[in-house]
């Protein structure tokens, strides 16, 4: 007789089963109720976070939150710096370059200003509004000086704008001149005819297609490239003598476009002497304490250029560059 208190093997095994299903589907949904407690906090945290860059963005931007009113009435130095190419853009820009000196000069604690410059040249227009705002602010403000401090090096368009200082000083090493101006580019119209690549370029105007980098230049079209470049260095010339006067000792290389280390410019007259910031403003200036005046580049910039903003300027800018007319 078959014992009925004993469970059948099937039985036993299927209750298993089914059990182990039970314990498997809640723990799956316990974590994904956990996964999506996590994913609900990520995104809480991310919203709160970016709540708090936004205002703090508008309070910067709008506000003025950050913005300290320091008191510059106090005797100082004033100090603007130009690092890098001048171009239409950044700190050699004469957007930003020309309001600094403004202030600089028109600040009623500020002895003297020293323009820092470490440049390797750059736009003829930039460096021309420069200097010529540097004339003027020279002439409104007679009794206060403007000193040019060269760090690395300051040629051909950094040279155009020391031109106009009060007196010029160097380090030993800086590099300072090339006073002279190129225009620069590439022809590929031999690499095209290698290849048997057509140029299809159609313009209403003679000289409309003039410096296409994929078209021969004519004669006639080299030489009025080359009477364009000697104008403008007939300019820089000019602008030399006229700031540097008496203590430029000119020699036929001046204006050749050669460069030299600070120590033969000092002797050739193209620098007053040596010094840095610290020494200008406590030994020339007499006023140790030195104030900033450069124009910074404030954090929604900083934001736009950081996530990519100015990619699409930059490329246009690139390739409107294939032939540039720079001061180097």
């Amino acid at each position: 007789m078959q014992n009925k208190d004993v469970p059948v093997s099937g039985t036993s095994e299927a209750i298993g089963t089914a059990s182990h299903w039970e314990r498997e589907t809640l723990e799956k949904l316990a974590f994904a109720s956990l996964q999506e407690q996590k994913l609900r906090r990520r995104w809480s945290i991310f919203f709160k976070f970016t709540f708090i860059a936004i205002v703090i963005f508008g309070a910067y931007r709008f506000g003025g939150l950050f913005q300290t009113d320091s008191d510059n009435s106090a005797l100082h130095t004033a100090l603007v710096e130009i690092d890098g190419e001048i171009d239409t853009e950044g700190s050699g820009s004469a957007h930003d370059v020309i309001p600094a000196l403004d202030r600089a000069f028109a600040e009623s604690g500020s002895v003297a200003v020293i323009l820092r410059i470490n440049s390797p040249g750059g736009s003829p227009v930039q460096a021309g509004m420069i200097n010529d705002e540097i004339v003027r602010l020279r002439e409104q403000y007679p009794e206060k000086k403007l000193y040019v401090v060269v760090d690395e090096i300051c040629a051909s368009g950094g040279y155009y704008i020391a031109a106009a200082a009060d007196k010029i000083f160097v380090n030993k090493a800086s590099v300072v001149g090339s006073i002279g101006v190129l225009m620069d580019g590439f022809g590929f119209t031999g690499l095209m005819n290698k290849f048997g690549v057509e140029r299809r370029l159609m313009t209403a105007g003679e000289n409309k297609g003039f410096m296409d980098p994929y078209s021969p230049m004519t004669e006639k079209q080299k030489a009025y490239s080359q009477a364009i470049l000697n104008e403008i260095h007939q300019q820089f010339i000019e602008v030399v003598r006229k700031g540097r006067g008496n203590r430029l000792k000119e020699t036929p290389e001046t204006f050749s476009g050669l460069f030299w280390v600070g120590s033969k410019a000092v002797e050739m007259g193209l620098a007053d002497g040596f010094g840095t910031v610290d020494s200008v403003a406590r030994d020339v200036v007499k006023a140790e304490d030195i104030v900033d005046y450069t124009q910074k580049e404030d954090l929604p910039e900083r934001v736009l250029k950081k996530f990519g903003a100015s990619v699409g300027s930059a490329a246009m800018s690139t390739l409107s560059k294939s032939s540039k007319l720079t001061l180097h």
